[in-house]
């Protein structure tokens, strides 16, 4: 190799250290960017030119050091554990927000829940036992029954309005899945044309990541790349983004028919067909809005179904007593009706319809023919709140139940979580910035940029001598 090529052997030296340099400079300034993926200068060395008629059969060096390309080093493997545990933890977060909701809808233990209720509606009963002849009594047991029906009512229309909150923000995040598949489809576009013409797209890489990550935490799926630098985003079996085309999802079914209508995720362009989706914050939301079907249905659908259970059983218990006795004496003194209910319910859900009496009127106290004073009837309904199938032991149940599934779903919750942290710390320890380590290679870039410069300084000289001063030595 000729001594000009030991120049140009220096300057590559000059030129690939200095692009070290860079590169550690732009890992350094991103430290702290959320997402950003550390980078490498991919490196290879250059052979030596083939023996041929001038090289006078002397072995030749190689010519230097090649830069390949600023290699971003993530992992595909590590990014596909995020977007599984991210859209887990986004199902099992979902689920335990709706459920902590219903069980803050019960309101109990407390002062404001149907269980204080019920203890007051039965005290009350006994209460109008002890005076039979006072109309005060029977005024506090009217207060009693609306407070029980009152809040049953109160109960039900707040799970009616969760579940329209709930599928209202279900619709907000396909609205953003759908704004989600555009950005990706945007960014493979730029990214091909970008490595098409040999330049690097690492950072729009880092920024279409992040908005995988974001898609599969609402609404799962999978991310497929493609030998062109895109990426196919799988949602249910099928593609929301191919390259730069991206199909549009939407939820279906109507919100005014409320809990009684199913809710699920469609495609714009095959209506009627769900998309069969196992993870992500949707995913979690639509298994809530399900309709009730026998207790594996939706929570909230579920959840109001037992209030109208519990409706229709408790206005049967207390009306199956109630029938039995007689209402009070008319202004005229003829003997009041017997078989008249205390509960009433009308059409559409139990829970909403069921009523007490309007006055003290249709309250019995006391048997069919039997004394003023009898209260046999108040007396048998005051203890229909103990025993095995007693209104109080069957809320008791529902109570029991929902709060179950709540402290299970937060459990679930807390372990996809942990989940989540686990494999974001397993790319962050793959992916992020180590200070320490950019330090290290800033300073063997520098150290490596000013041997190369040291190598041309001494070149430049020995041309100086060979080509002003050859001919002057010993004069």
């Amino acid at each position: 190799m000729s001594t000009f090529g030991a120049l140009n052997t220096a300057y590559r030296g000059l030129t690939a250290a200095q692009q070290g340099m860079n590169v550690a400079g732009q890992n350094i300034a991103n430290a702290a960017t959320e997402g950003y993926t550390r980078q490498r200068v991919e490196q290879s060395s250059l052979a030596a030119p083939a023996r041929g008629l001038f090289s006078g059969g002397a072995l030749q060096p190689g010519q230097g050091v090649s830069v390949d390309a600023i290699a971003r080093l993530g992992n595909s493997f590590l990014d596909g554990s995020v977007r599984s545990a991210g859209a887990q933890a986004g199902y099992a977060s979902a689920r335990s927000s709706a459920l902590q909701g219903i069980e803050g809808v019960l309101q109990e233990p407390g002062e404001n829940g149907i269980s204080t209720a019920l203890q007051g509606f039965w005290s009350a009963w006994q209460a109008a036992a002890n005076q039979p002849s006072e109309d005060g009594p029977k005024g506090l047991l009217l207060n009693a029954a609306n407070s029980v029906t009152d809040k049953i009512s109160s109960g039900y229309q707040a799970l009616d309005s969760q579940w329209t909150s709930v599928r209202a923000q279900a619709s907000d995040k396909v609205t953003a899945v759908n704004a989600a598949a555009t950005q990706v489809a945007s960014y493979n576009t730029a990214i091909r044309s970008t490595l098409a013409a040999g330049g690097s797209a690492n950072e729009l890489i880092d920024a279409r990541a992040k908005v995988t990550d974001k898609i599969a935490s609402l609404v799962g799926g999978t991310v497929r790349e493609q030998p062109d630098g895109t990426v196919d985003v799988i949602v249910g079996g099928n593609a929301l983004v191919t390259a730069g085309s991206v199909r549009v999802l939407a939820l279906s079914g109507s919100s005014s028919d409320r809990m009684g209508s199913p809710v699920q995720l469609e495609w714009t362009d095959r209506s009627g067909v769900a998309v069969p989706i196992d993870g992500g914050e949707i995913a979690g939301a639509l298994s809530v809005l399900a309709p009730a079907s026998g207790g594996s249905g939706g929570a909230i659908a579920e959840a109001a179904e037992s209030y109208n259970d519990f409706a229709t059983k408790l206005a049967g218990i207390v009306n199956t007593v109630h029938r039995v006795g007689q209402l009070p004496n008319d202004p005229a003194g003829n003997p009041g009706a017997t078989g008249q209910d205390f509960f009433t319910t009308g059409a559409g859900p139990a829970a909403l319809s069921i009523k007490g009496p309007a006055d003290i009127t249709g309250i019995a106290i006391k048997l069919p023919n039997s004394g003023a004073l009898d209260t046999g009837i108040a007396d048998r309904i005051s203890q229909l709140g103990t025993g095995a199938g007693s209104p109080d032991k069957i809320w008791s149940g529902i109570v029991t139940n929902i709060g179950v599934q709540s402290r299970g779903a937060q459990q679930h919750e807390s372990l996809t979580a942990a989940a989540q942290v686990s494999a974001l710390t397993s790319r962050a320890s793959q992916a992020s910035v180590s200070l320490d380590e950019e330090n290290v290679s800033l300073l063997t870039n520098q150290h490596a940029y000013q041997a190369a410069a040291r190598v041309m300084t001494a070149v430049d000289e020995a041309l100086d001598v060979l080509i002003n001063r050859t001919g002057l030595v010993g004069r």
